[in-house]
Order: structure tokens, then C-alpha cells, then sequence
């Protein structure tokens, strides 16, 4: 079996959760004796070579390049990667609302059309959560029997990191731990921030920092507090990353949304407790097993913090996480999916 992954050209760029999920996917996938490339716009691309294309991201980023493929009739499978707060009958509405425009007038197009136009034309679409296969079936009215919930995964390698490294470096433990973007408003650091201005423990972020106004805000606020220590983005496969999952006695994701946060996964594996967002389907990984906060809301962000830090460490989440959502264990869902399509 030969497949091409393929996405959004500007991946190089913002790394984050996407990149995770398409290189852990093609590595695992080779172990299961998959062919697997991953598509170069500067290479000829021969449709004969190729038994499908694995599509990651169903928006206006990938549009053209889903839209050349049903054109050439080349099949193509999607990992939607789609979540919004708008209610399935929202989006509906939007849907139509749109249909109607474009026969008044060519060319007006809305993000839910670009999703939804990419999920009619694939073989399967591949959503990470239950929550976003409803959007998907209820919004944008994807037939049920084309879509699949394929789970994002973990990489084993977080279960074995070293504290002590991180440690040494930085000269603390059992901290409270972000991991992610400083700078997208999804990922409501400026909040999370000030939440841990309420809190008398030590707390680090670490995040590719943006060129933001929003970005400098969260810095300037970070320097108020003697607790908080903010690290440049460390490399996913770095010993040092793992190391500060190890090292950490709380993780906090307080995000809009997430689907689930690969970052929350990793660290779950490492065996830190977990504080999340319940929107975007968390749930469905970390079940009873978290403390779910109000992103909105600076109080509750606290409170959540405060309730982890207060519980005794167990190895009950560690466990789930290791049996279910490995990417090993994600690779074979998503072969069971080519199979099918390729009958």
C-alpha cells in the first residue's frame, strides 16, 4: 500500500499539534509496512505510485490542493482537524445562508463551506474527537457512514522522562506546567497567566512566542509575577521537554478549545495531573480523570489549579493514556480506514 500525507503549505512554519500528528502517523504507519511520503510540491507527482492521499486539515489551507485532487480523480481520505464553537444548527444556517448568496452572486465562500465542500469530495473523513464528528455530520451534514474518529495520540518516549535534567537546568520541581503557543488567542495563556498570579507556586510555560501585541501582553504580564518562568518553544523529540513533563506536578491546558492538546497527552503519559478545557471533546481522553475548568474565566482557571495541586498523584491516567491512545496504537485505526476505502 503507497500513501501520501499532504496539508497546509505553511506546517513549516507554525509546527504545533498538526506536524506532531502527520510525522508520528507516517512513522508508525512504515512500521506497519505502509510506503509512506509525505507530498513535495517541488516533485512530479505520479497519481500511478500512489494508492491515496492522506489529507490533514480541511480548511481554506488546503482547499486548492483537495479541490486538484478531485479534479485528477486521485482518492483522498481527510483528517479534518475542524472544531469551532458554533452550534451544528449555526453552521447549518451559515451553509445555507452561503448557497444562497452564491447564486446571487459567484465566489462567495465561507470557512464551513471550504470544510465542507473538502469533506463531501473525500473517501472518509478522520475527526479526533466525537465532539468534532457531530460538527462535521450535524453542521456541515457529512453522511455518518463516511466518517470515522480516529483519536490523536502520544508518543511512548514521555513516559521515561529524566526530572533531574530539567532540574538541574532550572532549579525547580513539582511545578505547574503549560506547554504550547504564546500568542494565539485559542490558547488563552493571558488568562492562564493570570490565573497563576493568584496562585503561591512555582509555574513554567513553555511556547514558541509569536510577534504579537497579544504575545507581548502575556509576557509583560508573566514578568509581574516571581513565579513564573517562560521558556522559548523546546524542540517535541528534546530529552529537556520530557524532562520538564516529568518534572511537573500539574499540567494546564485552560484553551477555547482543544482537540485534545497533544501537549495534555504527552503529559498525562509523564504522569502529571491534568487541568483542561472541556470544549473541543477532551473529555473523550481524559474523562473523569482531569479537572475541567471555564476558559473564560480567570477564577475558575484558579480554582482548577488549586484542586490538582491539592490531589495525591496516581497512576490511573498514566495507564488510560498508555493503553489507548499510543500512536502505535492510532496507526492501525487509521490503516483499518485505507483498507476500507481501497475495497
Amino acid at each position: 500500500m503507497k500513501i501520501t500525507l499532504a496539508t497546509y503549505e505553511s506546517l513549516s512554519l507554525l509546527h504545533g499539534g498538526p506536524r506532531v500528528q502527520i510525522l508520528q502517523t507516517k512513522s508508525e504507519l512504515e512500521k506497519l509496512g505502509v510506503d509512506v511520503s509525505l507530498m513535495n510540491p517541488w516533485k512530479n507527482f505520479d497519481k500511478k505510485n500512489v494508492d491515496l492521499v492522506h489529507l490533514f486539515s480541511a480548511n481554506l489551507g488546503t482547499f486548492h490542493l483537495a479541490s486538484t485532487l478531485q479534479s485528477f480523480d486521485i482518492p483522498f481520505v481527510t483528517s479534518s482537524i475542524f472544531f469551532t464553537q458554533r452550534s451544528p444548527f449555526a453552521i447549518r444556517s451559515t451553509i445555507t445562508a452561503n448557497k444562497f448568496l452564491k447564486k446571487l452572486r459567484s465566489g462567495i465562500w465561507t470557512n464551513f463551506e471550504y470544510t465542507r465542500q473538502i469533506c463531501e469530495w473525500s473517501k472518509a473523513v478522520l475527526p479526533n474527537t466525537n465532539d468534532e464528528a457531530r460538527l462535521i455530520s450535524d453542521g456541515l451534514g457529512i453522511l455518518n457512514d463516511k466518517i470515522t474518529m480516529v483519536p490523536n495520540g502520544v508518543d511512548p518516549h514521555f513516559e521515561f522522562g529524566d526530572p533531574s535534567i530539567f532540574k538541574k537546568k532550572y532549579g525547580i520541581d513539582n511545578f505547574i506546567l503549560n506547554v504550547g503557543h504564546i500568542g494565539p488567542a485559542r490558547k488563552n495563556v493571558l488568562k492562564l497567566i493570570r490565573a497563576l498570579k493568584n496562585i503561591d507556586h512555582p509555574a513554567v510555560i513553555i511556547g514558541k512566542i509569536t510577534d504579537s501585541p497579544y504575545a507581548k501582553q502575556c509576557i509583560d504580564e508573566a514578568k509581574q509575577s516571581k513565579n513564573i518562568l517562560i521558556i522559548p518553544g523546546i524542540d517535541n523529540n528534546s530529552e529537556m521537554l520530557a524532562s520538564a513533563y516529568a518534572a511537573a506536578s500539574v499540567f494546564v491546558l485552560p484553551s477555547l478549545f482543544e482537540t485534545p492538546g497533544i501537549a495534555a497527552l504527552e503529559a498525562a503519559l509523564a504522569g502529571a495531573k491534568i487541568v483542561i478545557t472541556p470544549h473541543g471533546g477532551t473529555k473523550d481522553y481524559f474523562d473523569n480523570m482531569a479537572q475541567y475548568v471555564e476558559p473564560y474565566s480567570v477564577d475558575s482557571i484558579s480554582a482548577g489549579i488549586n484542586r490538582s495541586l491539592n490531589e495525591k498523584k496516581n497512576s490511573i491516567l498514566k495507564e488510560h493514556i498508555k493503553k489507548e491512545f499510543l500512536w502505535s496504537s492510532i496507526a492501525k485505526k487509521t490503516l483499518d480506514v485505507y483498507k476500507t476505502v481501497l475495497k
